[in-house]
């Protein structure tokens, strides 16, 4: 006891501790500094909690402190102070049901304009609304009146002035203002979109660290981006409009994002400077509207689109096309269809991609489905390929051997198109002397002794072979419908078919051609027809049974060179005679059986409860149409660059860092000027110049915004 009063007489006289601290008692919670308290409000009042969380900051608390004491996250308190900053103090509470058609910002300013003597009809056109929804926000009575949301934080919660200088306030922020801020914050009107709420730039300037990203949007300018997207139509979009959503996607796949959830790794901010928007749409609403898109579209009709655009726009100077299967494997749990892995040499799920590109390496059509190997797949593409074209254009389709059958040979003559592809193993006699051919490529003559000759093709007719001779020995064969180009010529593009093997491998690593889209799929009573087992049983015994007979027939015919008298033998005969016969009526009785027995039968025969799950492609379709469309801008504007930089081995990776160049965007109601910063290497500083004056003699327009573009690179300091 002495000791405790020997305590308390040297505390006395000191001031009480001034920690935050919440006590919650009766339903209450009260929030106190030392024995002050300041807030005092019900345990499910969100509203108030919110405020409290907002105002604390402002008195020299830290972030993490105050998230700590309310109850919340801390990342939820920097997000509550930034929609107070932008919104007011209505942003302290979201409001239930559906948005309004009007935010904070555009009230004001249909404000400012109605009293500046705006009519209501001409204030909704600005805004994209009817007049009636500006007459019910903006009653006639308060026209100058601006609510209390869009008026300034500080006049809405008289907020003190923090603490002059770096102190407890600055700790734990997360929502202070970054280093390399726009100098001009961007003004946002919906008057640019017909959709209520989609946050279009009109004039601002934005600092981007995806500048680069912009260098894309003459290739989509050309090919008609525009007009393609028009073929999809989903019902109206509630917040971004569908061109923004699209664009969004396309350039996310060309900055690099496997998936649609990849687009929640960029800035949203930086990201839609690059797109014409304040921000970008999150994953939530991305990946939404692209579903609504894509099931309420024709993906089909869509493929068309963009092929037929990309091919008028940029036209390949040889009708050459290439066609490949790539086998992409599938690791879930649903029961989806089993393919061959080529590249692991044995059978798992999954699903088959079909390409086709151009003579370029530029990816045309496609198609996606269960795996069933080229032959099977051909006809649709092929017959894509052709709508593409027109009834008239020459086609010359390029293939492996996967695809070297007389079906596909048959299917290639059904749509009007020549054929070209190895012979498949073992390689035939050739019947004629070779002869040298040649053929220029890139400048130079290449010459080959080519053996040119007309075969004879079970299940398809005459067609042209092609025997490459070196020292003297045929190497290879290849079999071809063209008899008017050189052997030289055909040779050489099928040398060429290495490119659409680089169209994957690229699509693959860098635009994610090979990810899920969608994990929902239709499982339903698997139909398919199947390898009968029981056919398997009946085959071995007619194997059985052959041996038997074989086995008996030479027993009877060693008999005369065997052991033993000629008595023995005479008396071994009937014996042998009657098993050989025993050994016809049981293999004839095997081979009725085996008639019988059909090949394949429905999967649910041999199990009822067989099941098949079928991915739907709709949503795979669109994401495909845009991926390869950011494939090809970028494969297109490599093109390009490269005409200034001369570097074959290195351009395409550069050009694609170069998508993520850093830079400040210019929005103005004449133009848009985007300024990249300068790389440092000074060759290929040099060559982006270039490529922006190139750039900048055709202009070029964001999709759904008919400002043109112009391009300039930063000097150096």
């Amino acid at each position: 006891m002495k000791i405790c009063l020997g305590a308390q007489g040297m505390l006395a006289g000191m001031p009480a501790p001034k920690d935050l601290h919440r006590v919650e008692t009766g339903g209450r919670v009260v929030i106190a500094v030392g024995t002050t308290a300041l807030f005092d409000y019900a345990v499910d009042d969100a509203e108030l909690r919110n405020l409290v969380a907002v105002i604390l900051p402002s008195l020299g608390f830290t972030a993490r402190r105050v998230a700590e004491v309310v109850g919340i996250t801390e990342e939820y308190v920097s997000m509550l102070r930034s929609r107070v900053r932008k919104e007011g103090s209505a942003a302290l509470t979201r409001r239930r049901g559906r948005p309004p058609a009007l935010g904070s910002a555009d009230v004001a300013k249909a404000a400012r304009w109605r009293a500046a003597g705006e009519i209501d009809a001409e204030i909704g056109r600005r805004l994209g609304v009817h007049a009636t929804t500006i007459s019910r926000a903006m009653p006639h009575n308060s026209d100058a009146v601006v609510p209390a949301s869009a008026q300034p934080v500080a006049d809405v919660l008289a907020f003190p002035d923090p603490p002059a200088g770096p102190g407890p306030t600055d700790a734990g922020e997360h929502d202070a203002a970054p280093a390399d801020a726009a100098p001009v914050e961007p003004e946002l009107a919906t008057a640019t979109s017909p959709f209520s709420g989609s946050a279009r730039i009109t004039t601002g300037i934005v600092r981007s660290r995806y500048a680069g990203a912009v260098l894309l949007y003459p290739y989509l300018h050309r090919v008609g981006t525009e007009a393609i997207f028009a073929t999809l139509s989903g019902g109206p979009a509630r917040r971004y409009d569908d061109m923004a959503v699209l664009s969004t996607a396309t350039l996310g796949f060309a900055l690099g994002i496997d998936t649609v959830e990849g687009a929640k790794h960029l800035r949203r901010g930086e990201a839609g400077a690059v797109v014409g928007l304040a921000m970008t749409p999150e994953l939530a609403t991305l990946r939404g509207r692209l579903g609504v898109l894509a099931d309420d579209g024709d993906p089909l009709a869509l493929q068309r689109a963009f092929a037929a655009g990309m091919l008028a726009a940029d036209p390949a100077d040889d009708p050459v096309y290439f066609v490949d299967d790539h086998f992409v494997a599938y690791s879930g749990a649903k029961p989806v269809a089993k393919g061959w892995n080529t590249k692991r040499r044995h059978a798992q799920p999954g699903r088959a991609d079909t390409l086709v590109s151009d003579a370029r390496g530029r990816a045309v059509v496609f198609a996606s489905g269960e795996p069933t190997g080229l032959v099977t797949s051909l006809p649709g593409v092929l017959g894509q390929l052709r709508e593409v074209t027109g009834p008239d254009a020459r086609i010359l389709l390029g293939f492996d051997r996967g695809g070297a059958y007389p079906s596909a040979f048959a299917a290639c003559r059904a749509a009007g198109a020549h054929w070209l592809t190895y012979r498949r193993a073992p390689l035939v006699s050739v019947g004629t002397a070779p002869k040298r051919s040649w053929t220029v490529r890139d400048g130079r003559r290449v010459t080959v002794m080519l053996a040119d000759e007309t075969v004879e093709l079970a299940g398809y007719g005459p067609a042209r072979q092609l025997s490459l001779f070196e020292a003297g020995v045929v190497v290879l064969q290849v079999l071809t419908s063209d008899t008017s180009a050189t052997g030289a010529s055909l040779l050489w593009w099928l040398r060429s078919r290495w490119r659409i093997e680089n169209v994957f491998k690229y699509a693959v690593d860098h635009n994610g051609i090979d990810s899920l889209a969608d994990y929902r799929m239709d499982i339903d009573t698997d139909e398919r027809l199947v390898k009968n087992p029981a056919r398997a049983l009946s085959r071995a015994a007619v194997a059985a049974a052959e041996t038997a007979l074989a086995t008996a027939e030479r027993a009877l015919a060693q008999l005369p060179g065997g052991p033993g008298t000629v008595a023995e033998m005479n008396a071994a005969l009937p014996g042998l005679q009657r098993r050989i016969e025993e050994a016809t009526t049981t293999l004839e009785r095997a081979k009725t059986a085996l008639a019988a027995v059909p090949a394949k039968v429905l999967a649910t025969a041999l199990d009822p409860a067989a099941l098949r799950a079928r991915p739907r492609l709709a949503r795979r379709s669109l994401q495909m149409v845009l991926r390869l469309l950011a494939f090809n801008a970028e494969a297109w504007l490599a093109e390009h660059f490269n005409a200034y930089l001369v570097d074959p081995n290195e351009y395409r990776a550069i050009l694609r860092h170069l998508l993520h160049l850093g830079g400040q965007i210019d929005y103005s109601t004449k133009g848009i000027v985007v300024s990249l910063d300068r790389p440092d290497s000074p060759r290929v500083a040099r060559a982006l110049e270039l490529l922006a004056e190139e750039l900048n003699a055709t202009p070029a327009c964001l999709p759904g915004d008919c400002r043109q573009l112009v391009y300039r690179v930063a000097q150096a300091s």
